[in-house]
């Protein structure tokens, strides 16, 4: 998969898919054309889109969100949702067979047992009525004649295999009932359970912690080497691109822009849209901290404790204590921004709560600028909430669907008593501000991108003129380019506001980029802290060695242009 003058220049005309090994592909797509509907934003997903993938190979494609990534992914499992969106031109070669020819019940016998797909979110992708071994067995059933003691047999050597501890207990849990490292794990059984030669991964690390990813990506590579698979994996994080890829392609508006090995495409970029995204890449290496310790506090938290009870209802007879927070102390001083790393259930998102309240906490106090906010009733507690806001990790669902967007961000200073057209004024200029047109003020929350979402979130948080921010997982769902973007803004509105953050997140790239402190949890207790660049050069926990030691890619330095 070398890359043709036509990419290297980035002058147009989609790379030659070519390998420069004489070894028949597992799959070759030829031409592909994909069509959306007539209202689309552009008149194609995919655009004569050649690429091919060998046996034990893994190919990594990349680009932002309406790349067409997932498209060509679908496009090639017959999974496309026409009418709407179909293909137009092209051919998917497997084993010499057009599966655009195939009939729709040759591609069921192709699915899963051929060619199969991981899909990006498990709970989504799973019945959640049916049992994880159910949903297994199908699979089993369907395609093999097998009896019920074989198949059974099978599935829990797989689950061996991909590392679930408990298998037993895995087959007769649902979906719910499992984290989420152990759906997406289950999720890979079922894909490799036939042992198709060509497995599909759509983003199947995104929504995972950096421990659980670093060990998904590391059981997919073990299998894929074990079976002779052919892997394809769509993804948009370059550090997983660093870890895990044979050859790179870069897709753009449906058309792939550049392809070659990962060594060429991450340490040598030809194309210029693939050089904006390796730019765009938070460094590892964290920046010196900003300000000094003479700045005054603003945050003090001292003992703050919550712990949950579950199995309490009607019908439970046991009730389990599970401590989510266990008397942690945080101090944070104007203009700093203090970052609270740790994988998902260690308590970051619960501390946050119950720091603003939206929760209650068993045991501890807040104090914000000298006021003891959790000595105050809720009533009293009202008139203060403004001095907190709060950046929500899915701005889609914070934002009321049937508010425009200057009613939502003027809606907080409206409630604490700012006259209508003075909050109204307010909240363009905060549209400015988060470089929004302020022309979009009456548009809806739907009618933007999920970056322009997370803009109006913090455009929103922002109108109260808060003393802390707190951003939960803020960039998270973001493409890369995008990430950066909203990264820039926010360090920008801190230094110019002298606003202090507590930023909430699972990406060490991301906090060694924003924080000027880290405070690493783990299991609800915060177990080191200190500078970022201290920890990170010298981290004292050895959760915390293992953390940094799990940051896909982390050998690689993205190049700067």
């Amino acid at each position: 998969m070398s890359t043709p003058p036509a990419a290297a220049n980035g002058r147009g005309g989609p790379p030659a898919a070519t390998n420069g090994v004489d070894e028949p592909a597992l799959l070759a797509v030829q031409g592909l054309n994909v069509a959306l509907p007539a209202w689309a934003d552009r008149e194609r997903a995919v655009s004569d889109l050649s690429i091919q993938l060998l046996p034990n190979q893994i190919v990594c494609v990349v680009g932002e969100s309406g790349s067409g990534k997932s498209v060509l992914a679908r496009a090639i499992m017959g999974l496309l949702p026409a009418p709407h969106v179909h293909v137009t031109g092209g051919r998917v070669l497997f084993d010499g067979e057009d599966l655009l020819q195939a009939t729709p019940g040759r591609m069921r016998a192709v699915r899963g047992a051929r060619i199969a797909m991981i899909f990006q979110e498990p709970m989504t992708a799973l019945n959640p009525l049916m049992t994880i071994g159910w949903q297994i067995e199908e699979m089993v059933e369907i395609h093999l004649v097998l009896g019920a003691r074989e198949r059974r047999a099978r599935i829990l050597a797989l689950l061996e295999e991909v590392r679930l501890a408990d298998p037993e207990r895995i087959l007769r849990a649902y979906p719910h009932e499992i984290s989420g490292g152990q759906r997406q794990r289950a999720m890979i059984a079922m894909a490799l359970i036939l042992e198709p030669a060509i497995l599909i991964a759509d983003e199947p690390t995104t929504a995972l912690d950096v421990t659980t990813q670093a060990q998904i990506l590391a059981l997919i590579k073990e299998l894929q080497r074990k079976h002779q698979t052919g892997v394809l994996f769509i993804t948009h994080d370059f550090g997983v691109v660093a870890e895990i890829a044979d050859h790179v392609a870069v897709m753009r508006h449906g058309v792939l822009v550049e392809i070659g090995t990962a060594a060429q495409v991450l340490n040598a970029p030809q194309h210029e849209y693939t050089r904006s995204l390796i730019a765009a890449v938070p460094a590892l290496a964290p920046r010196a901290k900003r300000v000094t310790d003479a700045a005054p506090v603003v945050l003090e938290v001292r003992g703050m404790t919550k712990t949950f009870a579950s199995g309490a209802g009607w019908f439970s007879r046991a009730r389990r204590s599970v401590p989510a927070v266990k008397a942690v102390e945080l101090a944070l001083r104007r203009g700093h921004t203090l970052g609270l790393v740790g994988e998902s259930g260690s308590g970051k998102s619960t501390l946050a709560r119950c720091i603003i309240r939206l929760i209650e906490p068993d045991a501890g106090s807040v104090r914000l600028a000298g006021i003891d906010l959790s000595a105050l009733t809720r009533r009293e507690l009202r008139p203060h909430r403004k001095h907190i806001q709060m950046v929500f990790q899915d701005p889609f669902g914070s934002l009321n669907p049937r508010m425009t967007v200057v009613q939502l961000i003027a809606q907080g200073p409206i409630t604490h008593g700012v006259a209508v057209p003075e909050a109204l004024a307010r909240a363009r200029e905060l549209l400015q501000l988060v470089r929004l047109d302020p022309a979009a003020a009456d548009r809806f929350p739907h009618e933007f991108s999920g970056g322009q979402r997370q803009r109006i979130g913090i455009a929103r948080a922002l109108a109260l003129k808060p003393l802390l921010l707190v951003a939960d997982e803020p960039v998270s769902a973001l493409d890369v380019s995008v990430q950066a973007q909203v990264l820039q803004l926010l360090a920008d509105i801190r230094d110019r506001l002298e606003l202090t953050m507590l930023f909430i997140t699972h990406d060490l790239r991301v906090a060694a980029q924003v924080c000027d402190e880290i405070a690493v949890m783990r299991q609800g207790e915060i177990v080191e802290t200190g500078p970022t660049a201290a920890v990170f050069a010298d981290p004292q926990h050895p959760y915390t060695r293992e953390l940094l030691a799990a940051v896909p890619g982390r050998n690689w330095v993205p190049p700067r242009f």
